[in-house]
């Protein structure tokens, strides 16, 4: 299915050129009278022809002049009698939940139709409210391309995103099983537009030259026409959310089963971005990607239509190089989307920097940071360490080798190399731990990652400021957090496959997924910790109900626990996840508890308590209240190795 931003760049990028070039777009839809359209979920894109909302809802003004074709060599202005201004156009002031906008896509507008029929199933959904309103004046909104303007000197087209005019839209006639639907289009009276030196002779030509014919999805009905135009208007704006936040280009290629069910996910997707259920940095990281993918699909599109029958080698061989990239954006964007970008996302190795290894001699160094020194903190080291003295956390942590420590004097720290921990070093707060500070920056991913043999973390604050990560990661090796404070705005601690941890007296707090996470073949020793008030703003299903601490099965990790204090978390205290390769269900649902649920069956409470005993799941002494759904419980999951 194509939309109508792609045909300008698209129409030749169905054919096959030489036999060799791959075709990624076999049925192109849109006519070539059709303005592009703004790329779907895109909000920075520099692609962007038509934008949506831009001067909607207020009464538009003559925001630009264009220089236009003048054959005479004339200054424009000379003879041009200037547009009137446009009218306000009409913008639903409703808004829908969840539930509304499943339904309303689901059920009323997609229903059976797979997603190679969803172009028609729009199309018809339109036509059905246009039988009501067969005319009306609207908006109609294109590019200074397609209406063949240049823009004046030391202007930037960002400066006139849309040449609009107001035009009587006909819909007689409208079929709609013809894709894109096309409505008539004439110019109103007034003649009206946003730009104010428009010929109306130009307009009057490039409508000539369409037949009259726009895409409905490009007119905006004026408001003040009627309930019945109110309602085309809607229905035209419920259109555009699709094309521009639900659907995706490689829709047509894949053989989804429901492609309803697939669009209600994409609708839990947006509202769990909207309402900050998924960290913003992790939707900013989508919204990143998705972009990327876009802008090398426009690419390759234009590749493809500059290469013709007698194409070089060379040129096949660059064609296939950025389709491949194509489809490894697509794929992780699929994955994403799968998991809902639960907690993080897939997870990938983030640190590239090698390890230093010891200094010479094997001589270790204790880096002291703090902008000011006394003689009082001086003699508080033993006489025979070698110190280096530092004014900020990065700097000491670019200059240490293994074996060294970085003592940190009260204060509020960044530092950006805590996210590239390689070297095995012991990091600790000189004090209390309340007194040492230590935020991550919003614009990186990641805040404490290591992959050394040995790193310790002791006597600190963190304070997660939208990475969007865990607030410790443990990629590789193993990590000691001992009497640490761990303030979390996204995810927890993270143990990957085949690393380890043990944390002692730490408090973790505010994560959106589990406060701890244990990847399948990890380990964790817990003593002495409190971990309260996780999985807090994820509500909606149970698969984000993952509570304090979760352990996903398949290799097993293992586990032991002692005088914890695993108190107030949205789901299970802790939380044992596992596949479940039956085909009744993709969510995650829960199976049992182990609080004292009188309704489970002795055979539900005979599986969880396999489940420990196969876990090595050691419990001693601890403490679980108040968690929403018990203390421990098994989770099932259509399983995905990531």
């Amino acid at each position: 299915m194509a939309t109508c931003s792609d045909y300008n760049e698209e129409n030749d990028a169905g054919k096959e050129e030489g036999g060799v070039i791959p075709d990624v777009e076999e049925k192109i839809k849109t006519p070539p009278n059709s303005p592009a359209r703004e790329m779907p979920c895109s909000s920075s894109s520099s692609n962007v022809t038509t934008p949506r909302d831009k001067g909607a809802r207020s009464r538009s003004t003559t925001s630009g002049r264009l220089l236009t074709p003048n054959p005479d060599g004339d200054d424009p202005d000379d003879f041009i009698d200037e547009a009137e201004i446009l009218p306000k156009i009409y913008v639903s002031n409703k808004s829908y939940s969840y539930e509304e906008r499943a339904s309303l896509y689901c059920d009323e507008m997609i229903g059976p139709f797979s997603a190679e029929e969803v172009d028609e199933a729009i199309s018809c959904y339109i036509s059905d409210k246009l039988i009501d309103a067969p005319f009306w004046i609207a908006v109609w909104k294109t590019t200074p391309e397609v209406m063949g303007c240049r823009l004046p000197m030391n202007s930037n087209i960002n400066d006139i995103p849309y040449v609009g005019v107001m035009v009587t839209v006909n819909c007689l006639g409208c079929d709609g099983k013809v894709m894109p639907l096309q409505v008539s289009a004439s110019i109103a009276e007034p003649y009206s537009s946003n730009i104010s030196n428009l010929p109306r002779e130009h307009v009057e030509e490039i409508l000539r030259k369409h037949k009259n014919s726009v895409s409905v999805l490009d007119v905006y009905p004026v408001e003040g026409q009627g309930p019945e135009v109110d309602s085309v208007a809607e229905a035209l704006e419920h259109a555009r959310f699709f094309f521009d936040f639900l659907w995706r280009h490689w829709d047509d290629d894949e053989e989804y089963e429901e492609y309803s069910g697939i669009i209600e996910k994409r609708i839990q997707l947006y509202y769990d971005i909207q309402d900050g259920t998924i960290p913003g940095p992790i939707s900013e990281r989508y919204r990143r990607t998705l972009e990327e993918y876009r802008n090398k699909r426009m690419d390759f599109s234009k590749l493809q239509s500059s290469i013709r029958e007698d194409s070089s080698p060379g040129e096949a061989v660059e064609c296939w190089k950025r389709y491949y990239e194509l489809s490894l954006l697509s794929g992780l964007l699929k994955i994403w989307e799968d998991l809902r970008l639960r907690s993080h996302g897939p997870f990938y190795p983030r640190i590239c920097k090698r390890r230093k290894g010891q200094r010479a001699r094997g001589r270790k160094v204790t880096h002291m940071v703090a902008q000011m020194i006394t003689t009082d903190m001086i003699q508080s080291f033993p006489k025979d360490v070698l110190i280096k003295q530092h004014e900020t956390l990065s700097g000491a942590l670019e200059n240490c080798h293994s074996g060294d420590t970085v003592v940190i004097f009260p204060g509020d720290y960044k530092a950006v190399a805590l996210a590239s921990l390689t070297d095995d070093i012991t990091i600790k707060g000189s004090g209390s731990r309340d007194e040492v500070v230590i935020f991550s920056h919003r614009s990186y991913d990641n805040f404490v990652t290591s992959k050394a043999a040995q790193v310790t973390l002791q006597n600190l604050t963190l304070v997660q400021c939208g990475t969007c990560d865990g607030i410790v990661v443990v990629e590789s090796g193993h990590m000691t957090l001992d009497n640490c404070v761990l303030r979390c705005e996204g995810t927890g601690v993270c143990v990957l496959t085949g690393a380890s941890l043990t944390m002692s007296n730490c408090e973790i707090t505010g994560a959106q997924g589990a406060g701890v996470e244990l990847y399948p073949g990890s380990s964790a020793e817990l003593n002495g910790n409190e971990i309260h008030h996780c999985s807090n703003r994820c509500s909606k299903d149970a698969s984000c109900s993952l509570g304090g601490i979760v352990m996903k099965v398949i290799p097993q990790p293992q586990l032991k626990l002692s005088n914890n204090h695993i108190h107030d978390n949205q789901g299970y205290g802790v939380s044992i996840l596992m596949p479940d390769s039956s085909p009744r269900s993709s969510e995650t649902t829960p199976e049992c508890t182990a609080s004292g649920d009188k309704s489970e069956t002795d055979t539900t409470g005979d599986q969880l308590a396999k489940a420990i005993q196969n876990l090595s799941l050691e419990t001693t002494t601890n403490k679980l209240e108040g968690n929403t759904m018990g203390d421990v419980g098994l989770l099932h999951k259509m399983w995905t190795n990531v």
